[in-house]
């Protein structure tokens, strides 16, 4: 065959492979991973049932790539290694909540709790690489006279509460849309957290950190 009809082949299963993608992407997050089915995704998609396992194996592999390219698009390089401000990286949370991204990848909380395999895998790198890009934006303004390794341990502690909180405002709204203003909330975590920043690197007591 030549180079140009191999080539024209990895086209098409490409974009074979994006369209089944953007179905069950939009399938999971109306329906549900339990109540969507390869038919359903299969006429979303315009693409033969027979085709999906042929790119995917069978279900939990599609629901992974699913939720690994959704990831992708949240932890993009820029989005983890640049934080101006808190105000800033808040602002980024909320436009990633916008987009839509978010919902889906809640919806894989319930599996990743429950399992040790490939989704808590990719569920893990997820939030750490949020914590990480927050570690180093803090490590950057962390003052020379500071000890390394006790301003570490509470840039860690750090990101972790900052993270977890950002995170828990969007579940309530999820779950309670009418009762939660999460944009005014996460304004008010930004301005709150971000009030004395020194005080991180003060001579205080140092939360245990199991992980550590």
């Amino acid at each position: 065959m030549s180079t140009s009809g191999s080539r024209r082949i990895d086209e098409i299963g490409n974009e074979s492979r994006r369209r089944i993608l953007d179905a069950a992407e939009d399938l999971f997050t109306e329906r549900g991973f339990e109540r969507t089915s390869f038919a359903e995704i299969a006429e979303r998609s315009g693409i033969s049932r027979g085709s999906i396992p042929w790119h995917f194996k069978n279900k939990h592999g599609l629901f992974l790539a699913v939720i690994e390219r959704a990831m992708d698009r949240a932890m993009a390089p820029e989005r983890r290694t640049s934080f101006p401000t808190l105000a800033d990286l808040a602002e980024e949370f909320s436009a990633w909540v916008r987009n839509g991204d978010s919902t889906l990848v809640f919806m894989a909380l319930t599996e990743a709790m429950h399992s040790s395999g490939a989704v808590h895998g990719q569920y893990q790198e997820f939030f750490a690489q949020h914590r990480h890009g927050l570690e180093r934006w803090l490590r950057a303004q962390r003052p020379a006279s500071a000890e390394a390794g006790t301003a570490a341990k509470r840039e860690h502690a750090f990101a972790v509460a900052f993270t977890g909180t950002l995170f828990g405002i969007h579940l309530q709204a999820l779950v309670d849309p009418d009762n939660v203003d999460f944009e005014e909330a996460i304004r008010l975590v930004a301005a709150e957290f971000g009030k004395d920043l020194r005080a991180l690197w003060d001579d205080a007591p140092v939360p245990s950190d199991p992980g550590q």
